[in-house]
């Protein structure tokens, strides 16, 4: 088995992780059990993930930082927008 098929084969599987979430957030609009500090380093982490792959052209880590950016940001957003909701 070929590093980059094992790298693709891990990004798959992390990345896939994070659309039941993300499903279930637009779905309910619960963000209730979602922590505002932990999404918000996390999807800085993988921000930064994005650009560590860009920088060494390492195609797994770029493919899969991008998927999961896109899921995060789309649940720390909705963890902004809907949890201001809940609140008042």
């Amino acid at each position: 088995m070929s590093g980059d098929l094992i790298g693709f084969s891990a990004a798959f599987l992390t990345t896939a992780s994070f659309v039941p979430q993300a499903w279930l957030t637009f779905k309910t609009r619960d963000v209730s059990g979602i922590s505002l500090g932990m999404y918000s380093a996390f999807t800085l982490g993988v921000a930064l993930w994005l650009v560590y792959g860009l920088s060494l052209g390492a195609w797994p880590v770029v493919v899969a930082n991008t998927i999961t950016l896109m899921l995060a940001l789309a649940i720390l957003v909705m963890k902004l927008r809907y949890g201001r909701r809940s609140s008042r």
